[in-house]
């Protein structure tokens, strides 16, 4: 049997068995396929679901937060080159709809 490992996150325990990598169906890059991810939380009690959503919920937050900052960075820097204008929200919509 393999090594159990305790992770503690919000108001959930969860006890994850380090062998059970070799257990579970993977894709080519090394990650758990959909249905076994979701077949493994259905397992889990309804406080470590809510828990779990909770976590993906503030990771994707993150993600959108951390792709919002590129995207600013991105447009100060071609603004800063020129490429871009300052213009105000009626020449845009008259942009759009022409």
């Amino acid at each position: 049997m393999g090594k159990h490992v305790r992770v503690v996150s919000g108001r959930a325990k969860w006890y994850v068995e380090s062998s059970m990598k070799q257990q579970v169906p993977t894709k080519a890059k090394g990650s758990p396929s959909f249905h076994v991810v979701v077949e493994a939380a259905d397992r889990l009690t309804e406080e470590e679901q809510e828990t779990l959503i909770e976590l993906l919920n503030r990771r994707l937050a993150d993600r959108r937060r951390a792709q919002l900052v590129r995207d600013i960075q991105e447009a100060q820097r071609e603004f800063e080159s020129g490429a871009l204008r300052p213009t105000t929200p009626n020449e845009i919509m008259k942009e759009i709809l022409s």
